[in-house]
């Protein structure tokens, strides 16, 4: 099972528009803050965002992941990522485009949070 380095490498490139919009917003570091990265290969996957210190995956979920082989695949990637101590929070792209300074205060203060409990 090895990362998958260079595809994230491409998908850093070229980032799904509500991705774009809330990387925007969580890319801005703060001194003892949350430090996201954005399309992170992690075992088998290319993770949306990621937050090391506070072990958090984000997932920004467009209309096909209602489709029931994407949502089997979603959850058994969620139960991996819960085994190596990673919660995953998913994010429907309409609430980013709908609001998107919310959602990100929202992760934002998730990663806070976990941060301070030990994540």
């Amino acid at each position: 099972m090895t990362p998958k380095y260079k595809l994230a490498r491409r998908m850093r490139r070229a980032l799904t528009p509500p991705e774009f919009m809330l990387w925007d917003r969580l890319k801005t570091r703060h001194p003892d803050g949350p430090i996201f990265r954005r399309q992170y290969a992690l075992g088998p996957y290319v993770l949306d965002m990621y937050c090391y210190r506070a072990r958090l995956a984000i997932e920004v979920d467009g209309q096909h992941h209602g489709v029931d082989e994407v949502a089997a695949r979603d959850a058994r990637r969620d139960e991996w990522l819960r085994n190596q101590g990673i919660e995953t929070c998913r994010i429907n792209a309409a609430d980013i485009y709908r609001d998107p300074d919310e959602v990100a205060d929202g992760v934002y203060r998730l990663a806070v949070e976990r941060m301070n409990s030990g994540g």
